[in-house]
């Protein structure tokens, strides 16, 4: 006979929201806001904290833009937003829709993943930067529908990796490994997460860059249930994928680190979302989760790297 699964009271609070929640809102931002959430955020070298911001403005046109941390709290935003390209080709499969940008540093440069949506469904974007300041688009990284891509910070195999969230066409959706020499031409696909029948999830996808640990690669990533009203719920999770082959999930945690259940992840532009697009991971092992409340504003909740790595195994 099957046990029932327990979840201890001390594993409960493995992702503790920041008291001061929201970290940022509309009103934060030097233009016109109707929120800021689902932001990307590294950690420089220099000790540095860089938040890209998902702006929507009031004619939900998206923007991103940047805001400056010196302890990855109190974030100021930049005078301007990053200029985009003014071409007709980013027209065309933007529409000014551009958001949830994922950051990685690798080998000294900074790449930028971001969806871009537009009348052909949504595809990857990939931004440059040398500094976090200056923003070069290098172009779409992938075909239509799929979004929430994310890369690796180091190479795997002599090849760039990228975890990505393609739909499937059966109306869900879930995490995909791709590969490329050149983080312009990508292919070896392979599934590495469906969905999972403990959570009733309909569909997850990638968040947080994934954080390089001795038991394998953390990934903190997103998931859907549907409520009995058909409303989509979104939790964060993690996994652990292996070192030399990412494609393989080693561990899963079987229930949510963070699900939505304050007032500003239940009550925004959408109902129920808890979103990360990044984790900073501190000197002394404190994990920093930047999440999106309600697509509305954008929060931050702290985790010990260890607690987040058992969880994969014992949650």
């Amino acid at each position: 006979m099957t046990q029932p699964i327990v979840y201890s009271k001390s594993k409960e609070d493995i992702a503790v929201r920041y008291s001061g929640n929201p970290i940022l809102t509309k009103d934060d931002v030097p233009g016109a806001a109707k929120g800021v959430y689902n932001s990307g955020c590294i950690k420089t070298p220099e000790g540095k904290y860089v938040m890209l911001c998902r702006v929507e403005t009031p004619s939900m046109k998206q923007m991103m833009w940047p805001a400056d941390s010196d302890n990855g709290i109190n974030f100021t935003f930049r005078p301007e937003p990053i200029k985009m390209p003014d071409t007709e080709e980013f027209k065309e499969y933007t529409y000014g829709m551009y958001y949830d940008p994922r950051v990685t540093l690798i080998d000294g440069t900074y790449y930028v993943v971001f969806a871009c949506h537009g009348g052909h469904s949504c595809r990857l974007g990939l931004l440059e930067s040398p500094d976090m300041k200056k923003f070069t688009f290098k172009g779409f990284i992938s075909e239509t529908d799929n979004r929430n891509g994310v890369l690796f910070p180091e190479k795997i195999n002599g090849l760039y990796c990228r975890l990505d969230r393609p739909n499937t066409g059966d109306g869900q959706g879930y995490m995909w490994m791709s590969y490329s020499p050149d983080l312009t031409y990508w292919g070896k696909s392979k599934v590495v997460a469906i969905t999972q029948d403990e959570w009733g999830w309909k569909k997850n996808g990638p968040g947080a860059v994934p954080i390089k640990t001795d038991d394998g690669w953390l990934v903190i990533y997103h998931a859907v249930n549907v409520q009995c009203s058909a409303q989509y719920v979104y939790h964060l999770g993690v996994m652990m994928l292996d070192l030399k082959d990412p494609s393989k999930v080693i561990a899963r945690a079987k229930a949510p680190i963070l699900s939505p259940v304050t007032d500003y992840e239940l009550t925004g532009l959408t109902y129920a979302v808890v979103f990360t697009c990044g984790a900073v991971v501190e000197p002394n092992n404190e994990v920093k989760i930047y999440y999106g409340g309600a697509d509305t504003v954008q929060c931050l909740a702290t985790a010990k790297l260890d607690d987040l790595i058992d969880a994969c195994y014992n949650r």
